[in-house]
């Protein structure tokens, strides 16, 4: 139902276009609100009585296609699910307003959802390609050339990695003839980790997955397509997007490859520190470099999920909790910012870092929330930004991973660095002496939901670092198992 709810809410918002031409957004509205509670209700069943498995069909496993939902799984649902919804509060005024964008918005949904709960690396194929397909179609669903451009360009990347993906996963099924995940990794053990085979799925299937999740040098994409979608599709997928592709590498290298893989080939663990390395520092750099908010946000996902990669290599239990949180955090606080960016946007026109001067007297609520998910992406405590970084130095700490303890750490000063600048006009600086306007093209006025959307998730990446401690206890048996 976690795929199939929003597959139907997309052809029922795509059919009532055609009589009633604004009704897709309610439509899309319902079906998010259902979500939720199937996402909510799935996760506290994995949570309380142990991973939930799923033979679609009934057709005997491993032959036929596996959803599994474990702790890590249920946070990921949750997060599309409950992302999904706050985005739509916001979408209603910044727009497109279009029953065919709602359609595509939901499709992108189901196709994360998809990614999420699969147990079968061929069928996560086929979710990283509804999903890929149906972000394409956003990022160019903005008016004027900017957005058909960077929707093209995120379309050629895009479709070059997922082919690296599947034709990664068509080496396994060479060496192994299965494509399940669970039975993927005994077949793997089986087939030897030193096979050639084995060693070149590797490689493709996860260099596939860093183009999506947007590492550096595989990045290209990422930049235009968030700075020239509409601002509301900026925070979907910024949130979304590349976050479940971490958790989909995550999921691959863990269950199918597994840590013993990791052990047995160095030159694996190697490419996974050097690519978290070069992403932190490098993405970091690029960010203080750039003029544009929403591109400077941008290449400040390119470091952070630099953190991710780096907690994968660890491959420890701190550093595996310490990889959720931030999964999590990472996804409502940058979420956060693209819509406050938007939202100050629509309000002053403002969208260059220069034009942020005196933003606290012109528009105080959306500097404040600004302020806090800043704050919270820097990692000042007690925001979600801080636990997270924390537990994976820790993991690194642990792990006797000096190198990269030491990357993650300036990682923490490289954010403050092209963040603070931005802070500093906001609050400390006079405000321009031109009347600031309202950019009509990003849909006029700022609206009572655009305001709740952003300031929800400034309150939610300073609230959730209350639950981090009782989220490590409820993901403990899901590290525990994906360790062994």
């Amino acid at each position: 139902m976690l795929v199939v709810v929003p597959i139907v809410g997309s052809l029922v918002a795509m059919l009532a276009g055609a009589f009633r031409p604004h009704t897709g957004w309610y439509v899309a509205l319902v079906t998010a609100v259902v979500q939720v509670a199937i996402a909510t209700t799935v996760a506290v069943r994995a949570f309380v009585d142990g991973p939930i498995s799923y033979a679609v069909g009934d057709f005997e496993l491993p032959f036929g296609i596996e959803l599994v939902v474990d702790g890590l799984t249920a946070s990921m649902i949750v997060l599309v699910a409950v992302v999904a919804l706050g985005v739509l509060a916001y979408a209603r005024t910044a727009g497109p307003r279009s029953n065919g964008f709602y359609a595509t918005y939901l499709l992108l949904v189901a196709g994360l959802s998809g990614m999420s709960v699969t147990g079968d690396v061929f069928n996560l194929y086929v979710f990283l390609e509804i999903t890929g397909l149906t972000a394409y179609a956003l990022v160019a669903s903005g008016e004027g050339g900017r957005s058909a451009v960077a929707g093209l360009k995120y379309l050629i990347v895009g479709t070059f990695g997922a082919s690296l993906y599947l034709l990664g996963v068509g080496y396994a099924y060479v060496a192994t003839g299965t494509l399940n995940m669970a039975d993927l990794s005994t077949q793997l053990a089986a087939v030897g980790y030193g096979s050639p085979l084995v060693r070149t799925a590797f490689v493709l299937v996860v260099v596939g997955l860093f183009v999506k999740v947007a590492m550096f040098p595989l990045h290209t994409w990422q930049p235009e397509a968030y700075a020239g979608a509409p601002d509301s599709v900026s925070g979907l997928i910024a949130a979304l997007v590349s976050t479940v592709s971490a958790y989909a590498l995550v999921r691959v290298v863990l269950t199918v490859f597994t840590p013993e893989f990791l052990e047995a080939t160095p030159l694996a663990r190697d490419l996974l520190v050097a690519v978290a390395t070069v992403s932190i520092v490098v993405g970091s750099g690029l960010a203080v470099a750039q003029t544009e908010v929403k591109r400077m946000l941008a290449y400040s996902s390119v470091s952070q999920f630099g953190l991710i990669v780096a907690a994968l290599s660890v491959t420890n239990g701190t550093a595996l909790v310490g990889l959720s949180v931030h999964l999590v955090g990472h996804a409502v606080m940058k979420g956060g910012l693209f819509l406050a960016a938007g939202l100050v946007a629509t309000g002053t026109g403002a969208r260059t870092v220069a034009e942020y001067d005196g933003l606290a007297d012109r528009m105080p609520v959306a500097a404040g929330a600004f302020g806090v998910l800043v704050l919270a992406m820097v990692g000042v405590p007690p925001a979600i930004g801080f636990l997270g970084k924390w537990y994976i130095v820790i993991g690194a700490i642990e792990a006797g991973a000096w190198t990269l303890t030491a990357v993650i750490l300036l990682s923490t000063l490289l954010t403050l660095a092209y963040f603070a600048r931005i802070v500093e006009r906001m609050f400390f600086r006079d405000a321009p002496g031109v009347a600031s306007h309202v950019a009509a093209t990003d849909g006029g006025r700022a609206s009572l939901g655009m305001y709740a959307a952003v300031v929800g998730a400034a309150l939610l990446a300073v609230g959730l670092a209350v639950g981090v401690p009782s989220f490590e206890q409820l993901l403990q048996p899901t590290v525990e198992n994906l360790l062994q």
